[in-house]
């Protein structure tokens, strides 16, 4: 695959961390990650986009070049880092800092919806001090074993959430991707990821889900896996078959090398919220291959086993909540329901969210907006007192979807 521009990748040290640099160029390019050919938006010309790597404690500043070219999809370009709080909309250029801690992020596009059109990765934030580290110790960490599970639409995303926004019925992929390569039903046998193991080797993949809708079940034949962190959280080894990962979560897990020599399939099968003409769930799929082994697709079935049930998770430490057994000092309630004007959309505590003209962030550095007053209604923005205990109360669903 070719980059549009070279990345650019250098360290200053400063203080305890170092300064990390990449530049990020958002381009415009006919791709075909599934076999069926259509324009996405892309970070350096590739799907999934360029992984960012640092260490816990450097600050990452990010060079942000929109390079745009088609009509239907040049708009005003946001980058998130999902899981900070930083998330600054794009002019031509713009340079987006961000202080890291030990966690997993992903780096998104957000205009609407758009980043479904391909501006999505990982950032993988590496700790000196990572409890699980001999686990896995001089073996196998590193770009190699970032996993990326996306799902794909052969329609442009404007047109999905269009469709979306006059009907209601909520859009079904075409496709599953892992690491940018799937099938669809009925069309041509397009190539699968592939991953090289070495016999006797242990390997930390990096599993994410940055994709939109619907989740993966995620298992390789033959091969448990040990999960040691969820969602940027160092957690106790904990062995499982197979896990479900939803749209922005984030696992960590150690798989050993130590089966035949040979090729074992990699499944993740989607679950949508209804079926359509082209998405087959398990096309979801990729290669796990051995040093050695032939080059083919592999002949092994599924393996049955435990399954991750996050009520077990435990993390390595456990802080407790703030401010030990006492009343909260804030108590917001969030009610979340559907709008009630017939139109398609959510709310929360009745208001609508609704992206204000000058950026909240913006607003809050330009016009120095520090209470509720500040903002628009719509903003659903609130504003909390400085070194406080605040307690959230989020109501579940009633239609028993887990993470929506």
């Amino acid at each position: 695959m070719l980059y549009s521009l070279a990345l650019l990748l250098f360290t200053t040290r400063y203080a305890s961390g170092a300064f990390v640099d990449y530049t990020l160029n958002i381009v415009n390019t006919q791709i075909s990650p599934d076999g069926f050919s259509r324009k996405a938006s892309l970070v350096n010309g590739v799907f999934p986009g360029t992984v960012l790597f640092a260490n816990k404690g450097d600050v990452l500043r990010n060079t942000v070049v929109n390079q745009l070219s088609d009509p239907s999809m040049r708009r005003s370009t946001t980058i998130s880092s999902t899981g900070t709080v930083y998330s600054n909309k794009l002019p031509p250029m713009k340079m987006d800092q961000l202080s890291l801690l030990s966690v997993p992020l992903l780096l998104m596009q957000h205009t609407n919806i758009q980043y479904v059109d391909g501006v999505r990765s990982a950032i993988v934030i590496y700790d000196p001090n990572d409890p699980h580290k001999s686990l896995y110790g001089k073996h196998i960490d590193d770009e190699s074993t970032v996993i990326q599970l996306s799902d794909w639409y052969h329609t442009p995303a404007p047109v999905l959430g269009e469709e979306y926004i006059a009907s209601g019925s909520e859009p079904v992929p075409d496709s599953g991707l892992i690491n940018g390569r799937g099938r669809y039903k009925g069309g041509p046998a397009a190539p699968w990821s592939v991953f090289n193991v070495q016999k006797g080797k242990r390997y930390r993949y990096r599993v994410v889900n940055n994709g939109a809708l619907g989740y993966y079940t995620f298992q390789i034949d033959g091969h448990p896996l040990k999960i040691i962190e969820a969602d940027g959280i160092a957690h106790q080894p904990y062995t499982v078959n197979s896990l479900d990962i939803h749209p922005g979560e984030r696992y960590s897990i150690i798989v050993e090398a130590n089966q035949t020599v040979g090729n074992y399939w990699i499944r993740a099968p989607i679950t949508a919220r209804r079926s359509s003409n082209t998405l087959e769930p398990e096309f979801v799929k990729a290669i796990l291959r051995y040093e050695g082994a032939p080059v083919r697709d592999p002949t092994t079935s599924k393996s049955s086993g435990l399954k991750l049930d996050q009520n077990l998770l435990k993390p390595v430490e456990n802080p407790g909540a703030p401010g030990g057994s006492g009343p909260a000092d804030v108590v917001i309630d969030l009610k979340y329901g559907g709008v009630s004007n017939g139109q398609t959309g959510w709310q929360v505590n009745d208001s609508q969210y609704k992206p204000p003209n000058l950026p909240t962030l913006l607003s809050i550095l330009s016009n120095n907006a520090s209470t509720n007053s500040d903002f628009a209604r719509s903003e659903n923005t609130i504003v909390l007192p400085f070194n406080k205990v605040i307690e959230l109360q989020i109501h579940g669903s009633s239609n028993v979807r887990s993470h929506e």
